[in-house]
């Protein structure tokens, strides 16, 4: 049997199973109770948030044979056909790889027609800043008025280059990054789902921050650290495995250079190069650490982790 990344296994299939945009699955569910439909609607965010696993969510709840529902039933050939990738109203598309005016006129021609199998036939586009300025015009007036049978569900890394004749026409959800904390709570249920993987709290951290607010990030990551360390998720192995400086090296130039230690400096500076570290990194550690001491000395001791992210 072949395998299945984590990031896959672990899709969210249903709104209650997505962390950390409750903003978003809320207004969706409610407007699927109250079948307030809009015809476009356009997730933003950066990567790995969950915009086209909201999108696909959303499809299922609008073709559910259960009817047009607040949470899909998951169950129904329609969801299930969905979750394969195999339903034939679900179109989804690159606009990387269909940019021009061609790619973009050919799609609306078959907008027309009615659904095949479900209720909606929509179509999910993801990338949509890479179309071309006229592939946008040629979607403007459908956009804005398709059919009763037809959605159009767009996802954007970069939302500010979207027209605005586009915005406009579109219901916008904006889905933000996932905090640390709340990454390391859902890779440790994983883990804990997992047979044969032992994880470390601290290890579940390090990949996390590493993961820089991407849920997609850090499951790969995660992926990667199970196969680096047999299957033991520690701090000392994420650490190794991204390449991490250690935190103490770090608090060592800092405070050698708070107490204007010329000599200590370069003892730690000689210390931390027998590492080999990445320096890059190392500058942005050390202006990470700058950082969290303004803010602590600007509001106090009392500030998490998360908040100064």
């Amino acid at each position: 049997m072949s395998y299945t990344v984590l990031a896959r296994k672990w899709r969210p299939r249903r709104f209650e199973e997505v962390i950390g945009q409750e903003h978003v699955v809320k207004a969706l569910m409610n407007s699927l109770a109250a079948e307030r439909l809009h015809q476009a609607y356009l997730f933003e965010g950066t990567r790995g948030v969950g915009k086209t696993t909201i999108a696909r969510i959303l499809a299922k709840a609008l073709n559910c044979a259960d009817g047009v529902v607040a949470e899909p039933c998951g169950l129904c050939d329609a969801c299930t056909a969905i979750d394969e990738g195999r339903f034939v109203d679900l179109i989804e598309l690159d606009a990387a790889s269909h940019t021009g005016v061609e790619n973009m006129r050919e799609m609306l021609e078959n907008v027309q027609y009615t659904p095949t199998l479900g209720r909606y036939k929509i179509y999910l586009i993801d990338e949509v800043h890479m179309l071309s300025k006229h592939s946008f015009n040629a979607l403007l007036k459908t956009l804005e008025e398709p059919p009763s049978h037809m959605k159009f569900f767009l996802a954007t890394t970069e939302p500010r280059t979207l027209p605005a004749t586009v915005l406009s026409r579109c219901l916008q959800f904006s889905l933000k990054r996932i905090s640390s904390s709340g990454i390391q709570d859902h890779l440790m249920k994983i883990c804990e789902a997992e047979e044969g993987i032992s994880a470390e709290p601290q290890g579940l951290l390090e990949l996390s921050k590493a993961a820089e607010g991407s849920v997609r990030d850090a499951l790969s990551l995660l992926d990667q650290a199970i196969a680096f360390n047999s299957g033991i998720v520690s701090a000392d192995a994420a650490s190794s495995m991204l390449g991490s400086i250690d935190s103490s090296r770090i608090q060592g130039l800092v405070s050698a250079l708070a107490d204007g230690d010329g000599s200590r400096l370069l003892d730690e500076v000689s210390a931390l190069d027998e590492h080999a570290p990445d320096y890059e990194k190392c500058l942005d550690e050390i202006m990470a650490t700058f950082q969290r001491i303004a803010v602590i000395q600007l509001v106090g001791p009392g500030i998490s982790e998360d908040e100064m992210d």
